[in-house]
């Protein structure tokens, strides 16, 4: 084979781009996740359920941004939108700011208090620590902005639009630019209490409740299943918290269309409740762990199949640092199961589903059939989703780079199709999760 029988008719492919969060600090990040959690462990009994959750999220954090901010210096990244070599500060654009971070938490505050959904008992921990941590952030942030602001070349962002349309300065305000802003305290507003429950309920489930024995390998799948899942939603409740502009985790863009929103909320709670159980209700009732009860090794060899996938999935995950988000772009992954894929934490949990549910088992051969067909019809639901995540990025000269890459090296570089000449390398037809 020739040096360049593998170019496309555009030349060959760039190198791929460094990724936003070097391995080093989603390493950092995990193991500060995991002296955190053994400081909890040694000073059981835990004084509060709340409390833990916060000096988790704390440990994970601050591990991530000590390494981003002195090793990798991300502070100085272009992308951050900051001259340190400047300094002009300004006390009434600091203030609209603020104003307009009053506003953007108020536009959140008052859907919380617009849908029934947000009443109930399952969010109530979430309220009560945002009482505790909404004025202290908020306290904090007065320093923050007026600080940062000065640095900015272009300081005139979608805070400070957010802040001319609650002072009804509307002939100042740039419809996009707020637009934009908007999208982002939707997405922070609706998953961040989904996953602050979760990792609230997990930390009970897990370490509350106390260990169980570990004395056979089913005690053990199930609590490295559910720890596993513990640390996916402890890195993705720090995602949604610490988006700030100094650690370069802020949003690049928010999903804009209809279509890309559907495609993500179908997947989470409370619409999951309603789609997943009288549409897609893909389980047998008969689990792989009844299936394999009889055969020890291949029910051990099972086990350990599932948990690696579950541990892919989870290792995407922590390979965001601090910048996991749906529907938005803070920076696009390359490194970790990105460098294999576009798309390892969906490919590796839908594939967790076909070896947990093993829809085509039963006697009733007609059942088994509508089953796949359902579970087909979710892996549908998750290709839709990776192919408007791939639609939002290519908006990203980075991601393009990254899926020109992708092409010629990437794990399933083999299904692509041949491309003709000047096709978009990022067109919406390449399919796959992104760095988002």
């Amino acid at each position: 084979m020739g040096p360049n029988e593998n170019a496309s008719p555009e030349g060959p492919a760039p190198p791929c781009p460094p990724s936003v969060t070097h391995w080093m600090v989603a390493l950092a990040g995990f193991c500060g996740f995991a002296v955190a959690l053994a400081i909890l462990l040694a000073i059981r009994p835990f004084s509060d359920t709340v409390n833990s959750v916060f000096f988790l999220l704390l440990g994970l954090a601050g591990s991530i941004f000590a390494v981003d901010l002195v090793w990798e210096k991300v502070h100085k990244r272009p992308a951050t939108g900051l001259d340190f070599a400047q300094w002009r500060p300004s006390p009434l654009r600091a203030f609209v700011k603020f104003v307009g971070l009053i506003g953007s938490v108020g536009f959140v505050a008052a859907l919380y208090a617009l849908f029934p959904e947000y009443s109930g008992d399952f969010y109530a921990r979430y309220f009560d620590a945002a009482k505790v941590a909404l004025p202290v952030g908020l306290a904090l942030s007065i320093p923050y902005i007026y600080w940062i602001d000065g640095f900015m070349v272009s300081p005139e962002d979608g805070l400070w639009h957010a802040g001319m349309a609650a002072l009804l300065r509307f002939k100042r305000i740039n419809p996009a630019e707020l637009r934009q802003h908007l999208l982002g305290w939707l997405v922070k507003g609706y998953f961040l209490p989904l996953m602050f429950i979760y990792m609230c309920r997990d930390f009970d489930d897990l370490f509350v409740r106390g260990i169980p024995p570990l004395n056979s390998f089913k005690a053990v799948y199930d609590y490295s299943f559910d720890s596993l899942y513990f640390v996916d939603v402890c890195f993705a409740a720090a995602g949604y918290i610490f988006s700030l502009r100094l650690t370069d985790t802020h949003l690049r863009s928010a999903e804009s269309t209809a279509l890309g929103w559907l495609a993500a909320l179908i997947c989470y709670e409370p619409f999951w409740s309603l789609i997943g159980a009288q549409y897609l209700a893909y389980e047998s009732g008969r689990p792989w762990g009844e299936w394999l009860n009889d055969d020890p090794a291949l029910f051990d060899f099972w086990g350990i199949l599932i948990l690696s996938l579950v541990a892919v999935y989870v290792w995407a995950t922590v390979m965001f640092g601090c910048r996991f988000s749906n529907l938005t772009n803070r920076g696009i992954i390359t490194n970790g199961p990105y460098r294999f894929t576009k798309h390892p934490a969906y490919i590796a949990k839908n594939l967790s589903w076909w070896l947990i549910s093993v829809p085509f088992l039963g006697d009733d051969g007609w059942q088994a059939l509508r089953r796949t067909a359902l579970l087909l019809l979710l892996n549908g639901v998750y290709a839709l989703r990776a192919w408007t995540e791939e639609r939002h990025l290519s908006q990203d000269p980075t991601y393009v780079a990254y899926v020109r890459w992708m092409e010629s090296n990437g794990l399933f570089r083999f299904l692509r199709p041949a491309r003709a000449a000047g096709t978009n390398p990022a067109s919406p037809r390449v399919m796959g999760e992104s760095g988002d």
